[in-house]
């Protein structure tokens, strides 16, 4: 997963990324390969935005 993989501006819920993260978890056994370990970055980054965006979106 690059960081282009996500167009900017089109952000899924973090709900939608959350997701994500528990299945790359449970696909890696709990142990993430360094590939994987770069998507898990990724999403994590992703989904602090997308719980940012919906706090302000409720304010």
């Amino acid at each position: 997963m690059s960081p282009d993989s996500v167009a900017p501006g089109s952000v899924r819920s973090a709900s939608d990324v959350n997701e994500q993260i528990r299945a790359l978890w449970l696909r890696a056994g709990g142990s993430l390969s360094t590939q994987e370990r770069e998507e898990y970055e990724l999403l994590v980054v992703e989904w602090a935005k997308a719980i940012r965006d919906e706090v302000i979106a409720a304010a």
